[in-house]
């Protein structure tokens, strides 16, 4: 999407919202194949066993 041509600030931010509205209806995102962040299984921090020195 080309702004450029829109000098003025608040005209172009609500052309933009418009276009990223359109395009999130045309093709909504898909969920993730696999987990990220805190979606991911915590892992379980091992006991402390004893020092060797």
């Amino acid at each position: 999407m080309n702004t450029k041509s829109i000098t003025d600030r608040t005209e172009r931010k609500e052309v933009k919202r418009k276009a990223r509205k359109a395009a999130e209806e045309k093709s909504p995102l898909q969920p993730r194949e696999h987990a990220r962040g805190e979606k991911k299984k915590k892992v379980k921090t091992m006991a402390k066993g004893q020092r060797k020195r």
